[in-house]
């Protein structure tokens, strides 16, 4: 998903866990932890499900990922060469002169 973690970084993670919390408290503490990430998911698939309400018609398929500006954009290009529009062409004679800036 969002993080992309090794065999490593979780056991890392685990022993800080266990240092910084304790054992004895450690699985009171994954408890919460897992109810605050399953309140989290909740909440942004209410903010998803509320944006694609107040959007309209033809944002039934809209993603989060899709709100990155980066795939924003590869997305929209691709929709427009997919319709097959042409993109303006720049002639090899239309140079800019470095002067001018």
């Amino acid at each position: 998903m969002f993080f992309d973690f090794g065999a490593g970084e979780i056991i890392g993670l685990a022993i800080l866990a266990m240092v910084l919390v304790g054992p004895d408290r450690l699985p009171q503490f994954a408890v919460e932890a897992a109810k605050v990430i399953k309140r989290l998911r909740a909440l942004a698939t209410t903010a998803t499900n509320e944006l694609k309400e107040n959007l309209g018609p033809g944002f039934e398929d809209l993603k989060p990922a899709d709100l990155n500006p980066k795939t924003f954009v590869k997305k929209q290009i691709e929709a427009v060469l997919d319709e097959g529009e042409s993109t303006p062409k720049v002639r090899p004679e239309h140079k800019i002169d470095p002067d001018l800036l």
